[in-house]
């Protein structure tokens, strides 16, 4: 097949596959971006995103589009990403949206919500749904375009000094959680507070929290909080599937090629499958390990979950009536949820009741 016939025919999924990678991107310009991350470079699966996500586009431009990493607090604070890339400071930012939520609510649809959506849910909420139309609508007031850049699955719910054993103790519980679930928190009489993941172990080594919650087990033991809070919970109500994401510049990705702009969004694909998988194959380990150490497992008890999903969803009743951001995000995520709940109680919750039970 001659040459040109076969990349017009092919797309570029097809010339990449096919090797000739190189020959099309010859002629793109060099191009170099800073990646500033929200996260501690030692969590090589969550700060492990954005490398593999830059070595991917690397690999797919034969090296001529290079993009360095930097964690958390390396070129701004954690939390500092989306006003460093809304003012061009960096081009590329990864981070947890709903670390943003005192900007407006509605970045925290964005990654997690209590009782929100699973991370399939989420996924196709995004990809086959209005997610991703309707939250990127939303960023570009912050010169951002989103690209899904990960999700860590069910996360557990965090380390306490003090076992929860109702309602009674969420009282006065200056608890490190992350996001937009501290509003919940907070309604359960909890006082929230939002610390990187980089801060977390001090905090709890120093009493200056009763608990904190992170990701799950292999995150957890890395960042040794079984050592300074033996108690550990589950499930994490308010983080079901918590999305990445890959914040761009909206100028600098407007400057891109379309050859560029297809990268970006193969190699931000490639790290959000990566990056779960990479949790789901390294939890079970850790928390085999965790329990023979010491730790101690409990459920939330019945009343807290009850009492959480009854505030959350007056929290976002009353965020309907007074952030038309959020009302609109939030009417097609709530239709989305309640059809996806509907299918994956007869089909995936089914199988997983019968099989968690059996012996294998």
């Amino acid at each position: 097949m001659e040459r040109r016939s076969f990349v017009r025919h092919a797309g570029l999924a097809g010339v990449l596959a096919a090797g000739t990678a190189p020959a099309l991107v010859h002629a793109q310009a060099s191009i170099r971006w800073r990646l500033a991350s929200s996260f501690p470079k030692s969590l090589d699966t969550i700060f492990g995103a954005a490398e593999t996500f830059a070595k991917k586009v690397s690999d797919m431009s034969g090296g001529k589009f290079q993009i360095t990493t930097h964690p958390g607090g390396e070129l701004m604070p954690a939390f500092g990403v989306v006003d460093g890339v809304q003012n061009g400071t960096v081009e590329i930012a990864h981070t947890a949206p709903y670390y943003f939520f005192g900007k407006d609510e509605t970045f925290a649809m964005g990654c997690a919500i209590p009782f929100g959506l699973n991370s399939r849910q989420m996924t196709a909420w995004m990809m086959e749904g209005n997610g991703l139309k309707l939250m990127r609508e939303f960023y570009a007031q912050y010169n951002i375009v989103s690209f899904p850049g990960g999700n860590t699955g069910a996360q557990m719910g965090g380390w306490y000094r003090k076992p929860i054993q109702s309602l009674a103790d969420m009282k006065g519980l200056k608890f490190r959680v992350g996001g937009f679930a501290g509003k919940v928190v907070e309604r359960l009489g909890g006082v929230p507070q939002n610390i990187p993941g980089g801060e977390i172990y001090q905090s709890l080594e120093k009493g200056t929290i009763d608990a904190a919650e992170w990701i799950g087990p292999y995150d957890d033991q890395k960042l040794g909080f079984n050592k300074v809070a033996p108690n550990y919970a589950y499930p994490g109500w308010w983080e079901g599937g918590p999305q990445l994401d890959f914040f761009v510049n909206s100028k600098a990705y407007g400057a891109l090629s379309a050859e560029y702009k297809a990268i970006v969004e193969a190699a931000a694909a490639y790290a959000h499958v990566d990056m779960q998988a990479k949790y789901d194959a390294k939890n079970p380990a850790a928390l085999k390990q965790l329990v023979a150490g010491g730790t101690k497992l409990f459920r939330f008890p019945k009343d807290v979950m009850e009492a959480a999903f009854k505030e959350s969803m007056e929290l976002y009743g009353e965020l309907s009536e007074k952030n038309p951001n959020w009302k609109k995000v939030y009417a097609d995520y709530s239709k989305f949820r309640a059809e996806q709940n509907l299918w994956f109680r007869f089909a995936e919750a089914g199988f997983d009741d019968f099989m968690q039970a059996q012996k294998l």
